[in-house]
């Protein structure tokens, strides 16, 4: 009896021990599984668990499996914010509008932030903050390699990911301003020497292959372009074999300045399509740190300490001739 006893006092014990160890999470939601940029913030996401393995909070990952689904994502913040262990959220809007719709109806009570894309600034008020790259920098960045390589400008095309994607509209700003030398220019007709052909910008959802073939049509409508601005590394890192396949012809013009191509990030074989020289210039970001550095925000916004808004990561840019040094370690 005193052993029946006994035993059920210790499950007793364990039952209520169970709910007191489970962990507090720190969620971010990113615009899509099927990224590899998205798997640099997972394993920065995962270094921060490994880490804080006593701490009461966890890092947990998630997003719909295609970062072209944007119901799918906004659906999976609104079941975040419902379950009870959640304590904060970081958000990759893939399409700012419908997120920050879906946060005002779900007023949540939980520290709610940004990274990595940002909600546009009259809904900026719906989260802390934003933990990330300085996209119009770095758009503006891309623009003055483009512009180095042709200064008297030309014909381009702007290659862009999903349409109301805040981070990448503001790369696409940057690099128009800093083409032209003047602000706020939706599209180009001569400004600075520079002119946007037509059915350019394209969006092409994130998707590499959709990147490449758009690229194509584009080429074959203007055989004379003399530069693209990639605001996503999406046909490099998405679709590596078939951008080679596409740009190797045009290997001797970059190499000459006739031809020139920026893109962003420095993820999948993006270094290595520069070493080949079939890119003018990569302006990296850092997802790794963005993902090793959210779950720490987060708590401080939980706890309540003041956090700096924007908090910015760092930008790594590489040409041909600086692919051995040029990422951050």
């Amino acid at each position: 009896m005193r052993k029946t006893v006994l035993l059920a006092a210790v499950a007793a014990m364990a039952l209520g021990a169970g709910p007191a160890l489970a962990k507090k999470q720190l969620v971010i939601v990113v615009k899509g599984l099927d990224n590899p940029f998205f798997e640099a913030i997972h394993q920065g996401c995962e270094k921060w668990n490994k880490e804080n393995a006593s701490s009461e909070y966890e890092c947990f990952y998630t997003g719909p499996a295609s970062t072209s689904d944007e119901a799918g994502e906004a659906q999976i913040l609104q079941d975040i914010l419902s379950k009870p262990d959640t304590a904060a959220v970081a958000i990759s809007p893939s399409n700012a509008p419908l997120i920050a719709q879906t946060l005002k109806t779900a007023n949540p009570t939980v520290p709610i932030m940004t990274v990595d894309a940002d909600l546009a600034k009259e809904d900026a008020a719906l989260r802390k903050t934003y933990l990330g790259t300085d996209n119009y920098l770095m758009g503006k960045k891309i623009g003055e390699y483009i512009k180095k390589a042709k200064p008297n400008g030309g014909t381009i095309c702007t290659i862009e990911g999903n349409p109301a994607a805040d981070n990448i509209l503001r790369r696409a700003q940057g690099m128009r301003d800093a083409l032209t030398g003047k602000e706020g220019l939706a599209a180009l007709a001569g400004e600075g020497g520079w002119t946007e052909v037509a059915g350019c910008p394209v969006f092409t959802n994130d998707d590499g292959a959709k990147g490449v073939q758009a690229m194509t049509d584009i080429l074959a409508a203007n055989p004379k372009l003399d530069a693209f601005g990639i605001m996503g590394g999406w046909p490099l890192f998405g679709a590596p074999q078939p951008y080679r396949d596409l740009v190797g012809p045009l290997k001797d013009r970059l190499a000459k300045n006739d031809f020139v191509i920026g893109a962003a990030d420095t993820i999948g074989d993006e270094v290595a399509i520069a070493r080949d020289g079939l890119v003018t210039a990569l302006v990296g970001q850092r997802p790794f740190e963005m993902g090793y550095k959210a779950p720490s925000v987060m708590i401080d916004l939980i706890t309540g300490k003041k956090v700096a808004d924007p908090v910015f990561t760092g930008l790594d840019e590489c040409t041909k001739d600086t692919v051995d040094t040029c990422i951050q370690k």
